[in-house]
């Protein structure tokens, strides 16, 4: 298959050449758009949207019809891979996710097993078939997948949590277990995204949401070990052509050296670390994506542009930029404060992109 007709987010990853810096948003397809809440409505639960291949297709392609994006992102969620392992999905309405089974005995983590992606996530893989065959060649498809440790985290504590009591319990008392959980998973999350890339994902990103929750030490055991070992079971090249890995720590901006060696293409930024600091600290040895703060979206299109001029400016001349958000988007985001945010990025960004820029 051809590289898409627009690859500047593709190009940006690999520090190539671009004539402006990329733009996609974490979560950009969502409840902040009202047409993504009718097709939500229309498919009964948020779950049924995600397994629904047809549906998945209609809710990634929403956000391109209506903004100048320069990629598509899969719809799913990242716990699938642990419903497909068995776990039991389900979402409390006003609760968020829960685990019907989460991982409490001993017994249930030796147990646990790594699910097939091309028959238990099924749909997924589908869905990606079909968002790459309706986007026509027009943006690249960006996979995605949890982190292990993240997963890891709702898989132990049963749900979201707030002080991660039961998972810490375990990674101090039982390191043991907590090590057979992430080497299982990781290995899941290997075959899972290798899948999508065959199906036709053009990148991939590693939501690492929860690792920034971790010390110093228990960081680069239990969450980075992992991914590095997952993305060196990945498949870096498909149909001819490279295919970029995205690693997003939130919180994880102690570690930039240490995730910008892990073997991946380029690191995301949560908005709590200045990018061009970042920039300077990892060199060129990756590309940045991020970072403006979701809640900057409340602003207003003036602010919105004031703030996004900032990260750019920051960021400096050259390529390996991707410009995102700091964290996925609010649901409360008024719609038109991404027209202002995408228009700002292309027409603010040429100047840097200039042959005689030099990065």
């Amino acid at each position: 298959m051809a590289r898409p007709k627009n690859d500047t987010f593709l190009r940006a990853l690999l520090r190539q050449p671009v004539a402006y810096t990329p733009v996609w948003l974490m979560r950009q397809a969502g409840r902040y758009l009202p047409e993504y809440c009718e097709t939500r409505k229309r498919a009964g639960s948020f779950l049924a949207l995600c397994k629904s291949p047809q549906l998945a297709c209609e809710v990634t392609l929403q956000p391109l019809a209506r903004y100048d994006l320069d990629a598509a992102i899969l719809f799913s969620d990242i716990l699938t891979v642990p419903d497909a392992m068995g776990l039991g999905l389900y979402f409390a309405e006003g609760e968020g996710p829960k685990f019907e089974r989460p991982l409490r005995e001993e017994w249930e983590i030796r147990n646990l097993a790594v699910p097939d992606p091309n028959v238990e996530l099924r749909y997924v893989i589908d869905a990606v078939a079909e968002i790459r065959r309706a986007l026509d060649g027009s943006v690249p498809l960006i996979g995605f997948s949890g982190s292990p440790y993240t997963l890891a985290c709702y898989m132990i504590e049963g749900g979201a949590s707030d002080d991660f009591r039961r998972i810490k319990t375990m990674l101090y008392s039982r390191p043991d277990l907590l090590h057979h959980v992430l080497d299982v998973t990781a290995q899941a999350v290997t075959a899972y995204l290798n899948a999508q890339i065959e199906a036709g994902a053009q990148a991939v990103q590693i939501f690492d949401t929860w690792g920034g929750s971790l010390s110093h030490a228990a960081y680069r055991e239990f969450s980075l070990a992992y991914m590095t070992k997952i993305i060196a079971g990945l498949k870096r090249s498909h149909d001819g052509e490279r295919i970029p890995v995205i690693v997003f720590t939130k919180g994880g901006g102690l570690w930039l050296e240490d995730i910008a060696a892990s073997g991946c293409d380029a690191v995301g930024l949560d908005w709590s670390i200045d990018i061009g600091q970042a920039r300077a600290r990892v060199g060129s040895k990756v590309a940045l994506q991020g970072n403006l703060d979701p809640s900057v979206l409340f602003g207003g299109s003036e602010v919105v542009a004031r703030e996004a001029r900032r990260v750019l400016d920051s960021f400096g001349p050259g390529s390996g930029h991707v410009f995102n958000l700091g964290h996925g988007i609010s649901q409360f985001t008024p719609p038109e404060a991404v027209t202002a945010l995408v228009e700002t990025v292309h027409a603010a960004s040429r100047a840097a992109h200039r042959p005689e820029s030099k990065g």
